[in-house]
């Protein structure tokens, strides 16, 4: 009898399992009959991810999990996350989809999928508009500030002309204060910071002059979901070809999105 019950137990045990792995197999036909798409976004790593000054999120990841939800017709859900929790969510099953400036490597590829790129995301030297740099033979000469120790630091160090002079400062700040007020020529930094250049001080806005690393965002999926990962990948290519990524990648990055992305 008790050999029975266990049986029993066993059998029903096994036949929940595997209606929850089914009803969870396709996440694209979940998110569909939940109606709501359920989003981890950044919420400290402005111009990606903020709170605003009416306390709601906002920023480029905000703005391209909107795009997507509206695209599959469902609400759209956002949980804030950090780069520590982010693919935990995710694999979890707390959300359906990361948009965290996501960047893409192996160790995360044996965890998680990524989508085709939807912004950029990368390191470079930068300077004024009328700041004429094609190439890394034309910083011989010029001034460029950089934070101490940071990976645009060691970057710059690699490629840098020997007539170079490589100005570098113990935090951010620092580093775009000596741009900003014309100690330097140029800066090398990040795309983002950039931005926050562009806000602080208008009439020195930096235009990027040469890339020194690339590394794009990516919109993480659980592993085993092609037909979402392809209607993602699908709604990005569409968001690329009718300009709407553009116009985010405008307001939030003040730069267009690149043609190689």
């Amino acid at each position: 009898m008790r050999r029975t019950h266990r049986n029993l137990l066993a059998t029903l045990f096994a036949a929940l399992t595997l209606g929850a792995t089914s009803a969870n197999a396709d996440a694209l036909q979940d998110i569909g009959a939940a109606g709501t798409l359920k989003v981890a976004v950044p919420q400290d790593f402005p111009p990606f991810g903020s709170v605003g000054p009416d306390l709601q999120p906002r920023g480029l990841d905000i703005d391209t999990a909107q795009l997507l939800a509206d695209k599959l017709a469902v609400k759209l859900e956002l949980t804030p996350v950090n780069s520590t929790n982010r693919i935990p969510f995710l694999t979890t099953g707390k959300v359906d989809l990361v948009i965290s400036s996501l960047g893409k490597n192996a160790e995360r590829e044996a965890v998680i999928d990524f989508s085709s790129p939807y912004a950029p995301f990368y390191l470079g030297v930068f300077g004024p508009e009328d700041a004429s740099i094609a190439s890394l033979d034309d910083l011989d000469g010029k001034t460029i500030s950089v934070t101490r120790g940071s990976i645009e630091d060691i970057e710059l160090s690699n490629v840098a002309p020997k007539g170079a002079t490589i100005k570098r400062f113990e935090d951010n700040n620092s580093t775009i204060a000596a741009y900003l007020s014309g100690q330097v020529d140029l800066i090398a930094s990040g795309n983002v910071v950039m931005v926050a250049i562009s806000e602080k001080n208008p009439k020195r806005v930096p235009s990027m002059k040469l890339k020194l690393k690339d590394s794009p965002v990516y919109v993480g999926v659980n592993k085993n979901q092609a037909a979402l990962l392809d209607k993602v990948n699908a709604i990005i290519a569409a968001a690329k070809a009718d300009g709407s990524l553009d116009a985010i990648s405008q307001k939030w990055l003040k730069q267009p999105l690149p043609a190689d992305l």
